[in-house]
Parts: C-alpha cells; sequence; structure tokens
C-alpha cells in the first residue's frame, strides 16, 4: 500500500471557497512532452467565506513563473498544490506552468491519444492542467486560446479568432474547471445545423479521426433529436452558437458533457451497420442524449461539492431514459433499465460498497461514479414524478431552472423547489438520498366479504456505517385482475410510509390476482408467495408491459432455483407460457426477444444467497444450460413460422422496428442452434450484411463450440477496426466454457492487438471475464489470479480503470469457503502491492472490510 492512507472527505466539513473568480483566460503552446499552460485569473474575496487562505489546488505541474497584479511570487509548495499571500481585495494571478501530456497515460487533465491532445477534467483533472480552485462551486467565464501545430484547434464555447498555428475561444456561461475541454489534432468534421425554437441556428459539428466519418451520420442524427426533445418536453433551448462533439480513442468513461465540446470515447460516439450492433446504436442515442441534456442539468445548474453528484447524475439519466422512451419503445426501455439497475446496483447495494445516493463522506471521489449515483438517482427523480404527478413535475422543473440558472445547487435546493411548487412534505422522501441499501417489501393477501386487502411490509437490511434503517416513502403502483384476465382496477399509485401498511379494495366478486410495482414503480425488493400458475397467468393477461415481463422472469426463476436445490420444477408451467407469449402477434418483437431471456446468472447467485443458500456459480451454468435446451425442445414446432416472421429484408435501418425483430430473431436463433449444432447460425454469418446479425451469428456458433473458422474470418474482415476488434475480443472470453474462460482470456492477452493501456481494449477482455460467472469463478480460482496480475499491472498506469474494475471482487462474501479464501487471497495481494493509488487503495479496502 502507500506509506499514507488517503484522507476522508466530508460532506459536514464542506465550507464556501475562500475566493471567487471574475474571469479566466488560459494559453496553451502545445508540445508533446513540455506543453506550456499560461494562466491569467481575475481573484475577488468571497464575503461568504470565513477563511481567507489562498490555496490553488495542483498536481504534476512544474511552476515556471507566478504573480500577483504584475508582480513576482514565489508560493509555498503544498500536499495537493500551493498556498500564496494575497490582497484583501481583487486581485489578478498569473502563472505559467509546463506539462507533459505525452506521459499522461491516467487520461486526466491533458492527455494524448494517439498523437491527438484532449482533455477529461471531471472531476478532478484540471489540477493536472494548471493551479487553480479546482471545485464545482467556483464557476467563471472562459477565454482560451490554443498555439499548437496541429490543424484542428478546440476549446469550449464559441470561437472568436484562428490563424495559421493558433486558435481563440469564449465560453461567456460560468462554469466550473471539471467542464473545461480542448482538443487539438487532425480531425474531420460531419457538419450540420439546427435552429432552435427562438429560431437561432447552431452549428453543429461531429469530430472524428481521418477514415472515421462514414460513421458519423448516426450520432448527428441523434443530436438534433435530442436538441428537439428538450425543447419540447423540458422547454430547453442551447445557449451557445456552436455545438461539437470529438471522438476520442482512449477514454475513461463513455462520454463527458464539457460546456459545447462534449468530448466521447469513440464506442460511444461511431456507428455504422457494417460494424455496430442495435445495442451499439441504442446505447449511442442514449449517451449523446446524455450528453447534450447536461447543458442544463450539469452545466447551466452544477453541482456545490461532489457529494451532490446524483444531482446532475441522477436527473439527466432520467432525462436520457424519458428521451430513449419516447423515440423508441417506452415499455422495452424500462425493462433495460430496470435489468441494468438490477444488475449492476441492486449488487452494489447488497455488498460492501453500498452507498448513500447522497454519500456522507469519499476518499477518492472518482470511485463514485457509480451505479448508485446515476441509475438509482434516476429512479428517486421518477419516484418523485410519480408521487407528485405529470403537470406538478414539470411545474417543478421550471422553478428549479428559473431559480438555480448559473448556480452551483445541491440536493436540498432540488428537493425544496418540488415542495415549495407543489405544497408537498419531502422530509421521508430525502430518506432515499440518505440511506444506502435496497428496501425490501414483503407483501401478503386476503379476501374476505369482497373486500382485498394487501398487507406491505418494508425492512433495508443493514450496510457498511449504516445499521439502522428508517422506514422509506415508496410509491407502491398496483393493478388488479379478475379470474377471467379482465383488469378490474387500473393503476393505482400507494404511498407506502410505514413499516408496515394495508391497503383495501372493496367490491369484489371473486378474489382478484394483484399486479404489484408496475412500472417498477420503486426500485425495492418484492417478496411476495406466488404460485406458478399465477405467474403465467400474469405473464398472459397482465396489461402493465413490465410486469407482464415480470412475471415470466419470476417463473424462470423458480424453475432455475428449483433445478439447483434439487426440489421440483414448475418447468411445463413456465414453458407452456413462454410458447403462449410467443404466438401472441400483438406483442412487440422486442419485448418477446427479452422474455425469452433467462435471467442474469448473477441475479439468481444473489437470490440464492438472499435465501441463505451459498450458490454454487458451476450449478447455475449448468441449469441455464439444462432449461435452454429444454426450451429449445418445447419450442421447436414454432420456431420456423416466428424466424420466417422476423427475417428484416428490407435495407438495414436502427429503428425500433427492425431492431427488435432482429432481436427476436436472433433469441430465436438461440434457440434452434440448440437442436442443429449451429448450422442455422453459420447460414446466417454467412450471409449476414450488418453487424447485429453477424455478431449474434457467431455467438450462437461460439455457444455451439463451432466457431473458429467464423472467429477467424471476424478478425480477416474488421482487424483495422479497433471498436470491432473489441467485440472479437470480448465475444471469445464471453462465450468460453467455464473451465476456459481464465485460459481465454490469458491467451488474449498475449495477442499482438492487444493494448492493455487502452480503457476499451482492456474492458473487453477482463470485463467479459467477470460477466462470466462459472469462468471467472472457476474452482481452481486461476481466474482471480489472472485479474489480480492485471489489476496490479494496469493501477500505476490507469488507477481509475483499475479501481473500477476491482468491483469484479465485490461479491466475494456471497460464494463458499474455497473461494471465499482464493478471493481474499487475491484482493489482500492488491492491497499489498507497494504504492497503490488511492483510487485503487479505497476500493480494494472497503471490498475487503465492508
Amino acid at each position: 500500500m502507500t506509506e499514507q492512507s488517503p484522507q476522508k472527505i466530508f460532506l459536514a466539513d464542506y465550507t464556501p471557497p475562500a475566493y471567487l473568480i471574475e474571469s479566466v483566460e488560459l494559453t496553451f503552446k502545445l508540445a508533446p512532452t513540455t506543453t506550456r499552460v499560461m494562466s491569467k485569473i481575475r481573484f475577488t474575496p468571497n464575503p461568504n467565506a470565513a477563511s481567507k487562505e489562498f490555496f490553488l489546488h495542483g498536481e504534476q505541474l512544474n511552476l515556471i513563473s507566478a504573480s500577483i497584479d504584475g508582480s513576482t511570487v514565489t508560493p509555498e509548495p503544498v500536499e495537493g498544490g500551493l498556498k500564496c499571500d494575497v490582497p484583501n481585495a481583487p486581485f489578478t494571478w498569473e502563472a505559467e506552468v509546463e506539462i507533459n501530456p505525452e506521459a499522461n497515460t491516467a487520461l486526466e487533465g491533458l492527455y494524448m491519444s494517439g498523437g491527438m491532445y484532449c482533455t477529461q477534467c471531471e472531476a478532478e483533472g484540471f489540477r493536472r492542467i494548471t493551479y487553480y480552485p479546482d471545485r464545482p462551486d467556483v464557476m467563471a467565464p472562459f477565454k482560451v486560446r490554443i498555439e499548437g501545430n496541429d490543424p484542428v484547434l478546440l476549446s469550449n464555447g464559441n470561437p472568436v479568432a484562428s490563424g495559421e498555428g493558433w486558435a481563440e475561444w469564449h465560453d461567456p456561461w460560468p462554469k466550473p474547471a471539471y467542464l473545461f475541454a480542448l482538443v487539438a489534432g487532425d480531425l474531420i468534421a460531419r457538419d450540420d445545423s439546427f435552429t432552435t425554437m427562438s429560431g437561432k441556428e447552431v452549428a453543429l459539428k461531429l469530430w472524428v479521426r481521418p477514415g472515421d466519418e462514414g460513421k458519423t451520420a448516426f450520432g448527428m442524427q441523434a443530436l438534433k433529436d435530442s436538441m428537439k426533445w428538450d425543447e419540447e418536453v423540458y422547454g430547453r433551448e442551447y445557449d451557445l452558437d456552436i455545438f461539437q462533439i470529438v471522438a476520442v480513442s482512449d477514454f475513461n468513461m463513455g462520454a463527458m458533457e464539457n460546456k459545447g465540446l462534449n468530448i466521447f470515447n469513440t464506442s460511444a460516439v461511431l456507428a455504422s451497420p457494417e460494424t455496430s450492433t442495435d445495442a451499439n446504436f441504442e446505447r449511442i442515442e442514449a449517451i449523446i442524449a446524455h450528453e447534450y441534456f447536461h447543458n442544463w442539468t450539469g452545466n447551466r445548474i452544477t453541482c456545490r461539492d461532489w457529494f451532490q453528484l446524483s444531482l446532475k447524475e441522477g436527473l439527466t439519466v432520467f432525462r436520457d431514459q424519458q428521451f430513449s422512451g419516447d423515440i423508441r419503445s417506452e415499455a422495452v426501455c424500462r425493462i433495460n433499465d430496470v435489468i441494468a439497475l438490477r444488475g449492476r446496483q441492486f449488487r452494489e447495494d447488497n455488498g460492501p460498497l453500498a452507498h448513500q445516493v447522497q454519500p456522507d463522506s469519499f476518499v477518492e471521489i472518482n470511485n463514485f461514479y457509480t451505479a448508485t449515483i446515476y441509475e438509482k438517482g434516476a429512479e428517486l427523480i421518477r419516484m418523485m414524478k410519480t408521487l407528485v404527478g405529470h403537470d406538478a413535475y414539470y411545474k417543478a422543473l421550471d422553478l428549479y431552472f428559473s431559480r438555480h440558472d448559473g448556480d452551483a445547487a445541491t440536493i436540498e435546493d432540488w428537493v425544496r423547489v418540488f415542495e415549495e411548487s407543489t405544497g408537498r412534505d419531502l422530509t421521508q422522501f430525502r430518506r432515499w438520498y440518505k440511506q444506502a441499501g435496497t428496501p425490501r417489501l414483503k407483501v401478503d393477501d386476503d379476501f374476505k366479504d369482497g373486500t382485498y386487502t394487501l398487507r406491505f411490509k418494508q425492512e433495508t437490511p443493514p450496510t457498511p456505517e449504516q445499521d439502522e434503517k428508517l422506514p422509506q416513502h415508496i410509491p407502491i403502483a398496483v393493478g388488479l385482475l379478475n379470474p377471467n384476465g379482465d383488469e378490474v382496477l387500473p393503476t393505482q399509485i400507494l404511498e407506502m410510509t410505514d413499516a408496515e401498511q394495508s391497503f383495501a379494495f372493496e367490491g369484489h366478486s371473486a378474489k382478484p390476482t394483484p399486479s404489484i410495482l408496475r412500472h417498477f414503480s420503486a426500485p425495492v425488493i418484492l417478496e411476495r408467495e406466488s404460485s406458478a400458475e399465477e405467474r403465467a397467468f400474469l405473464l398472459a393477461h397482465d396489461t402493465d408491459p413490465f410486469n407482464k415481463w415480470e412475471a415470466g422472469r419470476a417463473l424462470a426463476k423458480d424453475v432455475l432455483i428449483a433445478m439447483i436445490t434439487g426440489e421440483d420444477a414448475p418447468t411445463a408451467a413456465y414453458l407452456d407460457a413462454v410458447a403462449a407469449m410467443l404466438r401472441d402477434d400483438n406483442l412487440d418483437p422486442a419485448f418477446r426477444a427479452l422474455a425469452l431471456h433467462l435471467p442474469a446468472q448473477d441475479d439468481i447467485a444473489q437470490t440464492l444467497a438472499d435465501g441463505s443458500v451459498t450458490p454454487d456459480p458451476l450449478a447455475i451454468y449448468n441449469a441455464h444450460q439444462t432449461l435452454r435446451q429444454q426450451m429449445a425442445e418445447h419450442l421447436q414446432d414454432l420456431l420456423p413460422r416466428l424466424s420466417a416472421e422476423m427475417d428484416v429484408s428490407e435495407p438495414f435501418e436502427p429503428n425500433a422496428e427492425q431492431a427488435g425483430k432482429r432481436a427476436l430473431g436472433l433469441e430465436l436463433l438461440k434457440v434452434t442452434t440448440r437442436l442443429d449444432s449451429g448450422a442455422a447460425a453459420q447460414a446466417l454469418y454467412d450471409r449476414a450484411d450488418n453487424m447485429t446479425l453477424r455478431m449474434g451469428a457467431l455467438g450462437c456458433l461460439l455457444e455451439a463450440r463451432k466457431g473458429d473458422a467464423a472467429l477467424a474470418d471476424f478478425r480477416t474482415r474488421f482487424e483495422g477496426d479497433a471498436l470491432v476488434m473489441d467485440k472479437w475480443f470480448a465475444m471469445q472470453v464471453a462465450h468460453a466454457a467455464p473451465e476456459q474462460a481464465a485460459d481465454m482470456a490469458e491467451r488474449l492477452t498475449n495477442d499482438s492487438d492487444f493494448n492493455w493501456k487502452n480503457p476499451n481494449r482492456f474492458r473487453a477482455v477482463f470485463g467479459a471475464l467477470m460477466m462470466n460467472q462459472a469462468g471467472f469463478h472457476e474452482a481452481t480460482g486461476k481466474g482471480y489470479a489472472l485479474f489480480a496480475d492485471w489489476l496490479i499491472k494496469l493501477d500505476p498506469v490507469n488507477a481509475q480503470i483499475t479501481a473500477r474494475m476491482s468491483t469484479g471482487f465485490e461479491t466475494w462474501k456471497r460464494w463458499d469457503a474455497d473461494r471465499q479464501a482464493m478471493m481474499k487471497t487475491q484482493l489482500e495481494r492488491i492491497a499489498a502491492t507497494r504504492d497503490l493509488s488511492s483510487d485503487t487503495q479505497e476500493m480494494v479496502g472497503r471490498i475487503l472490510n465492508g
């Protein structure tokens, strides 16, 4: 470990900045190893601050000179930056520093990606560029001059002037340093424009490396759709003369919302039918929307401090989910959002990394860019909208935008706006922000004399540093169905505020079947005894698409768990229900495709652990294999007709209708492959004219252990395309047999195309290994050892990615004693590494001690 343990930062210790900034002028003289940055910053004392200490953050900077009001000064170097004596009045600080972008492998601050200069400043990367009060509540307008040999020189805001080897930019909107951006390189732009609702024409540019310009049309259209949607739904108009996106190959995140100059991981913006799947197109559309929506929910209104991170991220995730639902299928998008929430955030909430949506403390803020902040944060926004209603929600948002435009705001500011605009007391609802963990909602029912009663009991298990939990305010969407399948009670919102609460429904001639937690109205785990017959009934008759899907998922879990534990499995009921669902041509093909998915192996493992059964990853894998084979045999008579109907013969379009058909067609192909040993998959691979079908067929061939020829062909076709080769790497590990997964990952790390310093390529191999549950947890522990080896190797190069990937070990206490011992050994080996980064040190410590 590092010799000195990193120190915690506490929300309770927040103090206003000692100095505010009126203006910032930056000049960059770019050179790969010796970039000079000149700063001219006008400071003014903050009348609301108790302290008058002048402190500027700075890391890995070589200070050349510094002056105040033109007089040279010699600042005092201190941990994390410098201090200096300053006048008790407004003053101008000037400094010149030298930095080395080429040596910056952490991909924070100013760094180089394939010869191109680019930046990533969220959360605390700007302090690697120049000395500055690098905190989100210090906001200022920026003027930037860039001098360099690259043909394209970009920064935030509007272009002011340019000439041979230089360009100047001005961002008139005050922003914190984390939103600063600079890009310089050999780039080509797709140009377009957008006319705002007030008639202003905005220039749009999507910048890529030469050769990638053919993959920009979809991204540009997604941007224009996002701009139009934000005007129509939220009344938010864009506020600069130009909006730009730049695609970068080496990027730790998916994308970044820097004001007017969004920087994107290439995987989150480049798309073509030949190289991108339908899932890639949907992800790109959502991420472009997310980053654009940040212009108001994140940029114009930013966070006072990083404890408020979900103020911008949770709200903006909710907004991009709304957008995707409007653009595509709302029901399918909601199901996919919940699958992701359960797969990532529920797992987080249930382990050593559980934390609040608004944390009380952190060591490294980079470690809190989590599913809890983002996805659970979005669920809190969704619940608020459910509780106050559609119209009241948008009324509250209008007040939020008008009151806090230009502010560095807090979550408390956000909740207060809803209280004032709606008159509701949301004191109890605030607990969702301050209590970690996923509530368990236990339900039983009773029917007597025409009255049907639902009794609810809520309980949130202890989480690290939070043993006692108070009742949450839970909106529970409920509908009731008659025995014949008719809906006798349309969806109602029940508001649960007590630990135990009952709700009665009168006037029923027969006991109804409840449809509880419709549309997944709250991020809770619903626990209710239910028969296989009832689940099949809901799958057939429920009018709520989410609960219709949920009934099938629950029935599949019943079958899988019974197989694993040796109980009688309701297999026949499940298979008959799936067949009936597939025959229903009124259902969206995308919905039917989702209904054919079996619950994830990690989901089954967690369910077993919740029931005090130690999960066996190989037994879970084998149960999946058995049930898939039984599905194939049961559905074989349906396959020819359905497969023919799902054949998309028209030219490829990445729209919801075609994507749904392709999704169902590929799910049917997985079933068919169980029966024909891959013959249909090989035929589809050979004739495929788009990546969705080609990759889907390849996956089936790999599952059938007949993919060698197709893998070789795939590599020959796409070896020059980095994003497609990420797929090639990931597919082999994801579809490897459990006993071969770690060996496959190790072999691929020796491949000539494995660039472990590139985040996308590293995640392709080791992210896939983590997702191959039975392979990662193979009984010898070789997956654990390989993974730890590479985390130790990566940490000094890119601590952010190392820390995030270390979450592969977060469930170590879930497993049997042998696996626990092996995982603990690897965690302790990582923790004992000399000079381990504070990012990874914090994460591994929390995993070990949580």
